[in-house]
């Protein structure tokens, strides 16, 4: 393919920060659910 137009570089850097923005906000909520998990059995060992 030949270079690229100003606009779909544009395009392609937003679907980026968006797939970035996704997998953040994955991440995030998986790291959530995870702590609610370890959060009661911490409370059983004591």
């Amino acid at each position: 393919m030949g270079d690229k137009s100003p606009k779909s570089k544009q395009r392609d850097q937003k679907k980026r920060d968006a797939a970035t923005a996704k997998e953040a906000t994955a991440a995030k909520s998986k790291q959530d659910t995870q702590s609610q998990y370890q959060r009661p059995a911490a409370k059983d060992k004591r």
